[in-house]
């Protein structure tokens, strides 16, 4: 009886709530998905979107049409900076939302927003959390995430600016270096370290950092290498590419393409640039080269390439079929405890010999040598000239940055006149002061009045980097070149002490009528070993502010290899054409990181 009375409560109930349900189904009530809370006036807070820069954030539009918005990130309290940016409508289209940009990690941060939100304007303040930071790192001898950045002297007029960082681990992780290439032999595949990618306010703070475990992929060849040549283009998009692919993100962290290089073509690293045709040239290496001697190689470092916005080849400049790779004499007197990212203590000082680069068993791949096959270029710089479509090449191993034409024939070259063939002598540019007397070097023009000489005069670019003419300054037929000259192997030697070494940014005006070079100002060298990069790093005209942009990459490493101290770079913004320093910026702490190159970014343009 009991039993019976209980069955008969229980299908009353069901009955009930099925009629209950039914009824809410035919007046509309819920069923289904719940509606989400919103945070403010509008939707719900979307952390990190895109899955590639943690710091942002969406504000979703919550189903509203939102427009004419405006957004300040606070600084923290105690002098932070904030961060102003006005989104077009067309970004908050795209992100869903209003985006947000700059947040602090590890710190509530304060969030001004106003918009219209159909129509009706408003305005509301919300409190967003910034993730700590974590990038993988060596762990050994590692201080902290990434490195600090010590502001050293900051004019209140760049106190907007952001600076994006790329370093690349020199210590060894277990993910790298997997692999090589065979079948033809060589390339430069085996470079494959982790990237910091990161941007700094002007009190030095972290901003913003990218989450690249999300792009690369040490276990996949094709989805694996440093990550290098950031440029932010004219839609405030990065651009920059990896191992064997190219790629460009927005500072949000979307995805705008990610493309593996031509099949022809491997080994991208140093550089990429858009040019203002839409195309993209980018410093490559052939995926099977024949040598003279029947060999099928894979090249390194010395190709250049031109693509189109769907990725089709539309040019390219094979550059050891245009110089000279047995040119060796700059080679030769390089020190081989820094040759790029190949860093060895142990070989500081040292140089190589002529018996070991003319071995034809020697070892084909990323080794600094001569021929097809091996590092005989290095070439880390190819810039855009849209004065005649030529390009501008910095080429490390040869001591030298030369433009080349559309033809793909030699302009001009500038860098010492020493052990150049008969075709290349009447490409060599002839040195002049600033009334075009004629300098002298000596030494087979390898040491000219400014070599070594604390007085300023004339001198070479040594083992540079960044050669980029500056169409601003440049006047027909006559062109404007800032190069960040590195001074490893200047004068064509190693100086009796490593401590005389120096590097400098420089600035040359280029007569192309008369084939001269006149070096009209250099930055750099009165500060002397403490400033010296052997390796990497950037100078860069900003016409915006009329600056002058250097970042010395690895300032400090010289002192490393020599047992007396540790690569601290060194960031500065330079009044043009003077010695006042209106930036210096410090980075220690490095985290078995160095540095490569850096930038100033502008976040309007990221939100057009």
């Amino acid at each position: 009886m009991k039993s019976n009375k209980i069955l008969s409560s229980v299908l009353t109930a069901a009955l009930l709530l099925s009629v209950g349900a039914t009824s809410a189904l035919a007046i509309g009530g819920a069923s289904g998905p719940v509606s989400y809370k919103a945070a403010g006036k509008l939707g719900a807070i979307a952390m990190n979107p895109y899955k590639v820069a943690p710091l942002t954030a969406v504000i979703m539009n919550g189903g509203y049409n939102v427009t004419d918005v405006k957004v300040t990130v606070k600084g923290k309290e105690g002098g932070g900076i904030d961060i102003k940016y006005a989104p077009s409508d067309n970004a908050v289209r795209l992100h869903g939302g209003i985006p947000v940009w700059g947040l602090y990690p590890e710190y509530q941060n304060t969030v001004e927003v106003s918009y219209k939100r159909n129509g009706e304007a408003m305005s509301e303040t919300y409190k967003i959390y910034g993730p700590a930071v974590y990038m993988p790192g060596p762990g050994n001898n590692q201080v902290g995430t990434l490195p600090k950045a010590n502001v050293v002297k900051m004019d209140p007029k760049f106190k907007d600016r952001l600076y994006f960082v790329n370093h690349i681990i020199r210590a060894s992780t277990p993910d790298s270096g997997q692999a090589v290439w065979n079948h033809p032999v060589g390339g430069a595949m085996e470079w494959d370290n982790e990237p910091y990618n990161w941007v700094i306010d002007a009190n030095g703070d972290i901003r913003w950092y990218m989450k690249a475990d999300e792009i690369r992929d040490p276990s996949n060849i094709y989805e694996k290498g440093n990550m290098m040549g950031f440029q932010q283009t004219k839609d405030g998009a990065m651009l920059f590419g990896m191992g064997q692919r190219y790629m460009k993100y927005d500072l949000m962290g979307r995805e705008i393409f990610d493309r593996r290089l031509p099949l022809s073509y491997i080994d991208f690293s140093h550089h990429i640039e858009q040019t203002p045709k839409g195309t993209y040239l980018i410093r490559v290496a052939s995926a099977d080269a024949k040598r003279r001697d029947g060999k099928n190689v894979r090249s390194v470092r010395d190709v250049i390439i031109e693509v189109d916005e769907s990725g089709k080849v539309v040019d390219e400049w094979k550059i050891y079929d245009i110089l000279d790779p047995y040119r060796d004499n700059n080679v030769l007197a390089m020190d081989q405890g820094a040759v790029c990212l190949n860093v060895d203590a142990s070989l500081a000082g040292q140089t190589t010999n002529k018996e070991s680069l003319e071995d034809p068993n020697a070892a084909f791949g990323d080794v600094a040598g001569v021929g097809l096959g091996r590092n005989w270029a290095h070439i880390n710089s190819v810039n855009y000239d849209p004065a005649d479509d030529s390009i501008v090449l910095s080429v490390r191993h040869q001591g030298a940055a030369v433009k080349i034409g559309r033809d793909h024939k030699i302009k001009w070259i500038l860098g010492s006149h020493e052990g150049w063939g008969e075709k290349f002598k009447p490409y060599l540019l002839q040195p002049v002061d600033s009334k075009g007397n004629k300098i002298v070097c000596e030494s087979e023009g390898s040491k000219c009045p400014g070599y070594l000489s604390d007085k300023g005069g004339f001198d070479w670019t040594w083992t540079q980097h960044t050669a980029y003419v500056v169409p601003q300054k440049s006047k027909p037929g006559k062109t404007a070149l800032t190069v960040f000259d590195n001074g490893d192997s200047r004068g064509m030697e190693q100086p009796a002490l490593p401590t005389m070494k120096y590097s400098r940014a420089v600035e040359y005006i280029i007569d192309e009528k008369k084939m001269t070079v006149e070096q009209v100002w250099e930055y750099g060298k009165d500060r002397g070993f403490d400033w010296y990069s052997p390796i990497t790093s950037v100078v860069e005209y900003q016409p915006a502010r009329d600056t002058m942009f250097i970042y010395s990459a690895t300032a400090g490493l010289g002192k490393f290899l020599i047992g007396e101290g540790d690569t601290e770079p060194i960031l500065n913004e330079i009044e043009d054409g003077t010695q006042n320093v209106k930036v210096e910026i410090r980075f220690t702490g490095m985290g078995g990181s160095i540095g490569y190159r850096a930038l100033p970014i502008d976040i309007n343009q990221a939100f057009k």
